[in-house]
């Protein structure tokens, strides 16, 4: 347990930050999920759209350092390759 003022705040901080970054990397797991589905329906002008709301999730995660950026990097990459299957 913590004893000192500012490890009391340090876990009331983690405990809040913790909170932003699990909704960040949700939001990145259901933008792709939808992105692949889109992809393997072969619906490309969706797919378009999904895949630039997953790289504004993307993004978002790496400009807050939710992700780091080189993560980011590859994630986009990829998606961009199984993107370019159903367009």
């Amino acid at each position: 347990m913590p004893i000192t003022k500012s490890a009391k705040k340090a876990i009331r901080v983690d405990e809040r930050k913790r909170v932003f970054n699990l909704r960040r990397k949700k939001n990145i797991e259901n933008a792709v999920h939808e992105l692949k589905k889109l992809v393997k329906s072969k619906d490309a002008k969706l797919a378009k759209e999904a895949l630039s709301k997953a790289y504004k999730a993307i993004d978002k995660a790496a400009k807050e350092n939710t992700i780091k950026k080189y993560t980011a990097g590859r994630k986009k990459a990829r998606l961009a390759a199984l993107a370019k299957k159903a367009i």
